[in-house]
């Protein structure tokens, strides 16, 4: 039997004695009181439960990372229980790979935090494979050192969200975009990300349930796409991508920090 926890409800007796009324008649015709639209609304935002922790990267330690692979410019350290990651004296653009391949569904979540508001856009790539559908560090495919359009134009798919767009060349932007590569297709942009002037801890939480793409920043929605739509601006994107491989990528000018990657499958 449900409960129904105490209303205290301002206004009159008569007022009162009409909602009593209306509930009690929808009781007995079992009515529902939420719209369908209010009911569609709450479930676009529920979350998938978690199914299995398939990896974990503390980030506290090099040991943590032993296995991923640095392309460009980039450098990491260690300090109370975090990875920064910056290019020392602003060498280049850099992307830090995670070795192992997700599925097609999965939720990874993890913790960042800029040090350095003045510049910085980050990205994290998802669904990363070889056009052929090989491993993005297999020996066929060319050497990549960071160069953007390696990743956006060149011989891996991805999807890719820039949740922190504060970058020299377009400060302030804020807003997240999800696109899709190789063809740097702009699949949807979103809302405000990591906020350009935002000094704090933020937990990301990315979700792909197959062909839709969800990111929260702190259980704030800001992007929601599902793909399957494979002709995006007169462009054919092909259809939606599947497993592959996670990465964060930095431009030059930016210092942040990251901690707790977790990545769980979907039941």
């Amino acid at each position: 039997m449900s409960k129904i926890s105490s209303i205290r409800v301002e206004g009159s007796s008569r007022h009162w004695t009409s909602l009593a009324a209306l509930l009690l008649l929808c009781l007995v015709a079992g009515c529902s009181m939420v719209s369908p639209r209010s009911e569609a609304d709450r479930a676009v935002d529920v979350l998938p439960e978690r199914g299995e922790l398939l990896y974990r990267a503390d980030f506290d330690g090099p040991e943590s990372v032993a296995d991923w692979v640095m392309e460009g410019p980039g450098e990491i350290t260690f300090e109370q229980g975090w990875m920064e990651m910056h290019s020392p004296d602003e060498q280049g653009h850099h992307v830090f790979w995670c070795p192992e391949d997700f599925p097609d569904s999965f939720i990874a979540r993890w913790d960042a935090q800029n040090l350095d508001d003045e510049a910085g856009l980050v990205i994290v790539f998802f669904a990363a494979l070889g056009v052929d559908g090989q491993d993005i560090f297999s020996p066929d495919l060319p050497e990549r050192d960071g160069t953007f359009t390696q990743y956006t134009e060149g011989e891996i798919k991805s999807y890719h969200i820039s949740y922190y767009a504060n970058a020299a060349h377009n400060p302030g932007r804020g807003h997240a975009n999800l696109r899709k590569n190789n063809t740097f297709s702009l699949l949807q942009k979103g809302e405000i990300g990591i906020p350009a002037d935002s000094m704090q801890e933020h937990e990301i939480t990315l979700v792909k349930e197959g062909d839709r793409i969800r990111l929260y920043i702190d259980d704030r929605k800001v992007i929601d796409y599902t793909d399957d739509t494979p002709v995006v601006d007169g462009v054919d994107t092909g259809s939606a991508l599947g497993g592959g491989k996670i990465g964060f990528r930095q431009m030059k000018w930016t210092h942040f920090r990251y901690k707790n990657l977790r990545v769980y499958a979907l039941p």
